[in-house]
């Protein structure tokens, strides 16, 4: 399979997923599947400056993530793929849509009711839904800022 790493990260496309996780991984190519981001193209440039410029960087929504997801992780180009939040990846994930694969969370912050897992991992009722979402669509969620960071399975996640 040649995405590398599903991630759940507000901030997105950044130094902690670039250098922390690029560095491991060496991915080739960063899918964002976010609604918002796919319609805005300057955003979009804003996140490629991020990235080595032999780095493709995709911008795609939810629905158009969904149908190429199969065909992304038959490509032989490594990938990381990432949303802003628990929800966008459920939906990503529903109906089987990402059933085997492990998912990571990481750079989910404070907000008002959100309850701190990690310092850098904060989950609320929405986050939890959609953590249980993916786990009954048989997707295996940890939390980890980083590739050698202490990894916390879903069951610490949801407490």
């Amino acid at each position: 399979m040649s995405i590398v790493l599903y991630r759940v990260d507000e901030r997105l496309i950044h130094g902690q997923v670039v250098l922390g996780w690029g560095g491991e991984l060496h991915p080739r190519r960063y899918i964002v599947v976010d609604d918002a981001l796919a319609d805005s193209e300057w955003e979009q440039d804003l996140y490629r400056l991020a990235v080595p410029d032999d780095t493709e960087v995709l911008f795609r929504g939810v629905a158009e993530a969904r149908e190429a997801l199969t065909e992304w992780a038959a490509q032989a180009i490594r990938t990381v793929l990432l949303t802003r939040d628990v929800s966008t990846m459920a939906a990503l994930g529903s109906e089987g849509g990402l059933g085997g694969v492990e998912v990571n969370l990481g750079g989910i912050h404070h907000r008002p009711g959100r309850t701190e897992v990690r310092p850098y991992l904060f989950i609320g009722d929405e986050e939890r839904e959609g953590v249980r979402s993916l786990v009954a669509g048989g997707v295996h969620v940890s939390g980890r800022d980083l590739p050698g960071g202490l990894r916390v399975d879903a069951e610490q996640i949801l407490g």
